[in-house]
């Protein structure tokens, strides 16, 4: 047989993949594009023999993350990045063709696309007047559904998922279905975090990353937060071998409390150059809107975002285009970058609003 498609899986032929920053590419030397954060934090490896195959879960890692979270060990399951962690739910809680996942974009790709392929439909609700939950409409559409998925703070949209919502699905869900809170910037606005929700809503799972504030996204490594009974069903589904031994000796050092200290102040100092950096594009005369944040990314809609993308494209500025989400016409997203980083992109757009737009 010549024709390899025809082996393919239906719903993989016509998948359309997750564009990643890394994989839509380009050329620059200012990437602002994956919400990366803009400076290393260095570790050296401590364990250099690779000849034994890793723990499934290490121990001081995991024990480290859950001392950093305020919960038990036993309710902590790490995985290859939080993108792992959303595919290893819906294996373990949904039947292909039979159960259902819910989202509500415009909102995070990857939910779309795991369940893509994996071949589980789902159903979208998409938010309504400043990105709130259309509670009304969830509650409708919950029949087959076995996870729901809300990020929070939502990317791209940068918002926080107002709290009384969050108890009202909690409520709604109880006995039917699984909430699934992604909290992968909850570091840069740590206050909104639901932990402490776990002890009363077992049907809640919080997925984090230290991709984002920990500055570790070539890492690739996430957690699950959840009740222990969830965490012993994910361990049945999770590959063998998740966290390879590189991953876990520089995670583990990343949850040293040193080390998360050093995080804090890394946040607070982004934080601060998110601020400036809203403040100054709400003055450039081809911003239309800047959208409040509560994450290391503003989104940002432009007079012409085509004409803007290109140009900082130029100069050496790679930016996120958001004009193919829902709601998201003209829209850019922009990952928060060193100070110096936003200089240059304020400049550009300043000589950028010179010219008619």
């Amino acid at each position: 047989m010549n024709n390899i498609e025809k082996l393919v899986r239906k719903n993989v032929q016509t998948l359309v993949p997750y564009q990643s920053a890394r994989r839509l590419g380009g050329t620059g030397n200012t990437w602002l594009n994956a919400n990366e954060f803009p400076v290393p934090v260095l570790f050296n490896l401590l364990h250099q023999q690779m000849n034994r195959y890793p723990e499934c879960q290490p121990r001081l890692m995991i024990e480290r993350y859950a001392k950093y979270a305020h919960l038990d060990s036993n309710q902590i399951l790490a995985t290859r990045g939080a993108d792992e962690a959303i595919e290893l739910i819906m294996k373990t809680f949904c039947d292909p063709g039979k159960d259902l996942i819910l989202f509500c974009p415009p909102t995070y790709g990857m939910y779309k696309v795991s369940a893509e392929t994996i071949g589980i439909n789902y159903i979208t609700v998409p938010t309504v007047d400043n990105w709130k939950l259309n509670l009304t409409a969830i509650a409708k559409n919950l029949d087959n559904v076995k996870v729901i998925y809300i990020c929070n703070p939502n990317n791209p949209t940068g918002n926080i998922v107002d709290l009384q919502d969050i108890y009202y699905l909690l409520d709604i869900t109880y006995g039917r279905a699984i909430i699934v809170v992604d909290e992968a910037y909850i570091e840069f606005c740590i206050k909104a975090n639901l932990v402490k929700l776990l002890k009363n809503y077992k049907h809640l799972i919080i997925l984090r990353t230290l991709s984002k504030a920990f500055a570790l996204a070539g890492l690739r490594c996430g957690f699950i937060l959840a009740d222990n009974k969830i965490i012993n069903l994910l361990l049945k589904v999770i590959t063998p071998y998740p966290i390879a031994i590189p991953v876990s000796d520089i995670a583990t050092q990343a949850l040293s409390q040193k080390n998360i200290i050093l995080m804090h102040n890394n946040v607070k100092q982004l934080n601060k150059n998110k601020e400036w950096f809203t403040q100054q594009l709400r003055k450039c005369h081809c911003v239309e809107k800047v959208f409040l944040s509560e994450s290391n990314y503003v989104l940002v809609r432009f007079k012409n975002s085509s004409k803007v993308f290109e140009n900082l494209c130029d100069q050496g500025i790679i930016l996120r285009d958001q004009n193919n989400n829902l709601g998201l016409s003209q829209c850019l997203r922009i990952s928060i970058g060193t100070l110096k980083e936003c200089e240059y992109v304020i400049s550009a757009l300043k000589d950028l609003s010179q010219e008619s737009i």
